[in-house]
């Protein structure tokens, strides 16, 4: 048997240990802290954590995050929207191909990959061997924070491959907790900040928080606003660097910086700082670069009514995206409401989805529900 098949031949490796092995908490894991603050699951910092049991989470409350009250907001409530569904659908760098029996078959740019899928309920549309076809397919722990494997059916691939999504290039890496550096879903909220930015008139400034590799940083950027990047991975902040780099956007006003997501937000809050669309993926749990703990029940409130503070009189928006918790979007849609009382508006909320596409991509197939949102603007 020749090397390159024998190599090929039930090719398995352990996902990147280094630089790209993370995945951010909860949807994201958070390896972090509060910063997609950190870099969890949509990242890459250590290893995913468990969710903490009810003798951590009452130990946790004790620990890190310093104390700020929540506000009690008078005025009337924002209008509000709902359920609205934000669908990303095929684009030249990603497209659902297929789903089912708890996967799903992605193109990532060159690549077809498989990997797990716990809301893909019903039976796949396309042939096994379509399917056995993939370039990459993730094995092992299917847990959301589980580590696994990589199983690569036809050669062994490389780390990291070039991606580009809304004119902005970066890096797909295969880590060891599934992910691959991109959240295709948020396209939809890429492509509104992108419209938000260009549409201005002037400069806006944006407040990226657990940011993960950057995609979004750098899109925003491109469109032509300062943006200010938080995520408590050093990982994540060095691999959203490497995306700057390929993006060639090393000039553009981006601010990269590693730190817990809450701390940094109340300094902000202290300094009178201000931004015009606030961007926060927090995840589920996590820890930031000193030991911070992080629960989303526990803390997302307090998170959302700073962001409200450091809101600019004139802002365009303050976006909230939440995987894998057991909430309805209306839990998220009646926080951001209480929350943005008497500054008008409207609240939007629902969920976030993926259609399918077929093997070209343009074939409208089944909606795969991703994660909850609740977005506020202005009008």
């Amino acid at each position: 048997m020749k090397e390159k098949d024998r190599r090929s031949k039930n090719a398995s490796v352990t996902a990147a240990k280094g630089r790209g092995a993370e995945a951010r908490g909860g949807r994201h894991e958070q390896r972090h802290l509060p910063a997609k603050g950190g870099f969890n699951a949509r990242s890459g910092g250590p290893p995913a954590k468990a969710a903490p049991d009810k003798g951590e989470r009452q130990r946790s409350a004790q620990e890190a995050l310093p104390a700020r009250p929540v506000r009690q907001r008078t005025g009337d409530k924002p209008a509000e929207t709902v359920p609205l569904i934000l669908e990303t659908a095929a684009t030249a760098g990603y497209h659902l191909i297929d789903s089912g029996n708890g996967e799903k078959l992605e193109q990532y740019g060159p690549y077809r990959i498989v990997r797990p899928e716990a809301q893909a309920l019903w039976p796949k549309a396309l042939p096994a061997s379509i399917w056995e076809k993939a370039d990459a397919a993730f094995t092992g722990d299917t847990d959301e924070d589980g580590m696994g494997r990589w199983r690569f059916p036809r050669e062994v691939l490389g780390e990291t491959w070039p991606m580009q999504l809304l004119d902005t290039d970066f890096l797909g890496r295969f880590t060891s907790f599934r992910h691959v550096g991109v959240f295709p879903e948020q396209l939809a909220h890429w492509s509104w900040v992108k419209d938000q930015v260009a549409t201005a008139g002037r400069p806006l400034k944006v407040l990226n928080l657990f940011g993960y590799t950057g995609v979004a940083s750098l899109i925003a950027a491109k469109a032509g606003a300062e943006v200010t990047h938080v995520d408590a991975s050093k990982k994540a902040i060095g691999w959203a660097r490497e995306n700057q780099t390929l993006a060639r956007a090393e000039k553009l006003p981006i601010r990269w910086i590693c730190d817990d997501a809450m701390k940094f937000i109340q300094r902000e809050e202290r300094r009178g700082s201000r931004y015009d669309i606030i961007l926060t993926d927090p995840p589920k749990f996590g820890r930031g670069p000193n030991g911070e703990v992080w629960q989303l029940f526990d803390h997302l409130a307090a998170m959302l009514d700073i962001c409200r503070e450091i809101l600019s009189p004139d802002a365009r928006g303050l976006v909230l995206t939440a995987y894998s918790i057991r909430a309805s979007f209306y839990s998220i849609h009646e926080l951001m409401r209480e929350t943005m009382r008497g500054r008008g508006g409207r609240v939007e909320s629902g969920e976030l989805i993926i259609r399918e596409g077929g093997l070209d991509g343009k074939e409208p197939g089944r909606a795969l529900s991703t994660s909850l949102f609740s977005r506020w603007v202005p009008k």
